[in-house]
C-alpha cells in the first residue's frame, strides 16, 4: 500500500465514523399518522424523541463510501514502469472517476416525496431530488428509487468498464522498447 492509498483509506474510515456518529433520522409524528419524514442528521447517543434512525439511507451511505474507497484504492495504485496497468487503461480510470462522482451526487441529492403523497402503492412516487442538508422536514426519502439509482450507476459503470477494456495505448515501437529497457537497466544499477 502506497501513501495515497493509505490517505484514501484514512479518509474513508473518517467518513464512516462520522456517518455512524451522526446517522440520518426520521421524525415520527402522531399528527401525520406515524409516517416517517426525513428530519436530518443527529448524534447517535443523544436521546431524540419521536425520531428513529433511517437504516435504509444509512446503509446506502455506507455502501457509497465503501465503493468510493475501493475506486480510490484502484485509481491510486502505483504503475509499474513500462507495463500497462493491470486494473485498466485511462478510459477505464475515467469511468471509475465518473462512477465515484455519480454515487456522491446520488447520495447528496436523493429522491424525496411529500409526506401527504405517501400511498401504499407498489411503486413509490416522488416529488423531486433535493439537497440532503436542506430543510426536508415535510418530505420522506424514497428508498426504493434511491436503491435503483445506485444500482443503475454501478451497472452502467461496470458496462462502460468492460467496453473500454481493449481501448488502451498502442503497442510500443522497437526504439521505444530499447529506450525503456535502458531506463530499467539504469534504475536497477542505482
Amino acid at each position: 500500500m502506497n501513501r495515497p492509498q493509505a490517505v484514501a483509506l484514512a479518509i474513508a474510515a473518517a467518513n464512516l465514523a462520522l456517518m455512524l456518529l451522526f446517522p440520518p433520522h426520521d421524525y415520527l409524528s402522531l399528527q401525520r399518522g406515524n409516517v416517517p419524514t426525513f428530519d436530518g442528521f443527529y448524534f447517535v447517543f443523544a436521546g431524540q424523541a419521536n425520531r428513529v434512525i433511517n437504516a435504509d439511507f444509512l446503509a446506502l451511505e455506507v455502501i457509497v463510501v465503501l465503493i468510493n474507497a475501493c475506486i480510490a484504492w484502484l485509481l491510486l495504485r502505483e504503475r509499474p514502469l513500462g507495463k500497462a496497468m493491470p486494473g485498466g487503461n485511462r478510459y477505464q480510470r475515467g469511468v471509475l472517476w465518473l462512477v465515484a462522482l455519480n454515487l456522491m451526487l446520488v447520495v447528496l441529492f436523493p429522491p424525496f416525496q411529500n409526506y401527504t403523497a405517501i400511498t401504499r402503492a407498489a411503486l413509490p412516487t416522488f416529488e423531486g431530488f433535493y439537497f440532503i442538508f436542506a430543510d426536508n422536514s415535510q418530505r420522506q426519502l424514497v428508498a426504493a428509487i434511491l436503491y435503483l439509482e445506485v444500482a443503475l450507476v454501478l451497472a452502467n459503470g461496470a458496462i462502460l468498464w468492460l467496453l473500454f477494456k481493449g481501448q488502451g495505448a498502442a503497442r510500443l515501437s522497437a526504439a521505444e522498447l530499447r529506450a525503456l529497457a535502458g531506463q530499467v537497466r539504469d534504475a536497477q544499477r542505482k
